[in-house]
């Protein structure tokens, strides 16, 4: 009925007045930044993934307070360098290079080098440890390992002056490879094995910006790392200026020489073959020290040879000038 007040929404109530929060509310309507990154919240499975792994390290860090050991040893060490495949690894061990640990796979197939290997490590009562396939190929990070691997201390250099008393205490002319701006251990494995097919005294290269003897170095130099000395120079452009005063004669190679490796100078005289980096060549103070210079005839479409190519055509041609 119009006008009866009881109906229901009949009647408009009043708005009611409320007062000021007073600021009360006033955090709840502000921003509360970016979202937190996965890893930094706690609840999420990025964070705890992301503090197992820094518990890992922890416990696995040299001198660790919680007295952990790492699960497995790695690869890359100051204390120790992990050398892999069969002929690296039995090149060695005939050499005396004091092992520390053997490791063979497990379910192995035997040959000769690998039971020479055995023998020589129950000879020299070093620990031997039959290890899964998967294992050696996450130690020796990948290499074609055949089943063999062993744990080496880090490798001694000799000092450039050794180089010269090994040549003279074997009653002939030194040979020298210097290597200068070469930065791949694979060059460097190279180098060695040419230098001891060829009769080299010895690899002469800088402390600072050039490869060491490494894991790569040991296996591309099939053993030789262990016959011929490695040594370090502070200062490679010094310790050849060393050498001239010596009585040496410094060669280096360069695609732009004034002759070539067919002629090479002072063969027969005591020598040092310095061989650049593959883009850079020589360096400046370097190539100040060379009594000469010799080039590597190459067909025009190569524009240059690799570090260990380059010294093995050298040095055989200075076996070659010997023998003659």
């Amino acid at each position: 009925m119009a006008g009866n007040s009881k109906r229901r929404g009949a009647v408009r109530k009043a708005p009611k007045h409320t007062a000021g929060s007073g600021g009360r509310v006033r955090q709840g309507l502000e921003g509360r930044g970016p979202t937190p990154k996965a890893e930094d919240r706690e609840y999420h499975a990025a964070h705890k993934r992301k503090a197992a792994a820094e518990t890992r390290a922890a416990t696995s860090r040299p001198g660790s307070s919680s007295g952990a050991a790492p699960r497995r040893p790695a690869r890359r060490s100051t204390t120790h360098e992990i050398v892999a495949g069969r002929n690296s690894v039995l090149e060695a061990m005939r050499a005396g290079v004091p092992v520390t640990t053997v490791y063979v796979a497990a379910r192995i197939e035997h040959d000769d080098r690998t039971r020479e290997i055995l023998k020589l490590a129950a000879d020299a009562h070093r620990p031997l440890l039959e290890v899964g396939r998967l294992e050696l190929d996450r130690m020796t990070d990948g290499a074609v390992h055949q089943g063999v691997a062993i744990q080496v201390p880090p490798y001694a250099y000799a000092e450039p002056d050794d180089l010269l008393d090994t040549a003279a205490a074997a009653g002939r002319p030194a040979l020298v490879v210097a290597l200068d701006g070469v930065t791949d251990p694979r060059n460097l494995g190279a180098v060695l094995r040419s230098a001891g097919a060829f009769g080299a005294d010895g690899v002469l290269v800088p402390e600072r910006r050039a490869a060491g003897v490494t894991a790569s170095a040991w296996k591309v130099s099939a053993g030789a790392a262990a016959r011929v000395p490695v040594a370090r120079a502070t200062n490679l452009a010094r310790a050849l200026a060393e050498y001239r005063k010596a009585g040496v004669f410094v060669v280096g190679l360069d695609g732009h020489g004034d002759t070539t490796v067919g002629e090479l100078p002072f063969a027969a005289d005591p020598l040092v073959l310095v061989v650049g980096s593959e883009g850079k060549g020589l360096s400046r103070l370097v190539r100040e020290q060379c009594d000469a210079i010799a080039a590597i005839p190459i067909a025009g479409e190569v524009e240059s040879l690799n570090a260990g190519v380059a010294a093995g055509i050298a040095l055989y041609e200075v076996a070659r000038r010997r023998a003659e």
